[in-house]
């Protein structure tokens, strides 16, 4: 006991702080630490292999091998709607200033549910100069921008480039003679009962 009233009195003399003051700002600190350092890996946790749980190596979740992308080379809005993360076998797509990015790697972000799962199979540029989630917006229309809307989006093109690979360009839609017969054909071979009917 003599020992217990000592260490305490020499805390007192010390810190100027009472025995229970000084244990609740050690126990704050030791929390705080603890926080604090929690937020950051270590370089020898940076190198270890990931953790896998028992339910992914029994093969419940086995987690998809990152695809490579694929190069589409230059396709037009409406084909560029067929990569909006409805169909999961096909990667996800959107377009800035004419140049179509594959953002399959942002799933979380641009797939199904996500924030900015408008954006995904769309030329976005305008929504992106006016940070605008307006469905009217979500286009590649530039005219009326002002220079610090032009700035905004020339930075999240330079994060598109770093971030995700180019897959190809926007061209205009053509309505040719050839396109119109290319979509009859199609058409035709999608509701074969049609084409019948028209027959006789």
């Amino acid at each position: 006991m003599g020992l217990y009233t000592s260490v305490m009195e020499v805390l007192t003399f010390y810190t100027g702080l009472s025995p229970a003051a000084f244990f609740t700002i050690l126990a704050m600190m030791v929390v705080v630490y603890r926080t604090v350092t929690a937020m950051f890996v270590s370089p020898e946790d940076y190198n270890k292999p990931p953790v896998v749980s028992a339910r992914a190596q029994s093969g419940f979740d086995d987690p998809e091998p990152p695809r490579q992308p694929v190069q589409l080379g230059q396709v037009t809005d409406r084909e560029l709607r067929a990569y909006d993360g409805s169909d999961p076998n096909k990667p996800l797509l959107m377009a800035i200033k004419g140049q179509i990015y594959d953002v399959s790697t942002g799933r979380n972000f641009y797939g199904p549910g996500g924030p900015y799962a408008m954006f995904a199979g769309k030329e976005c540029s305008r929504a992106l100069a006016l940070l605008s989630f307006k469905p009217e917006d979500i286009n590649g229309n530039l005219e009326g921008l002002g220079e610090s809307e032009l700035t905004i989006l020339e930075d999240w093109e330079f994060k598109f480039i770093e971030k995700y690979p180019k897959v190809g360009q926007l061209i205009p839609e053509q309505r040719t003679l050839q396109n119109e017969l290319k979509e009859q054909v199609q058409d035709n071979l999608e509701n074969p009962n049609e084409c019948k009917d028209e027959t006789k």
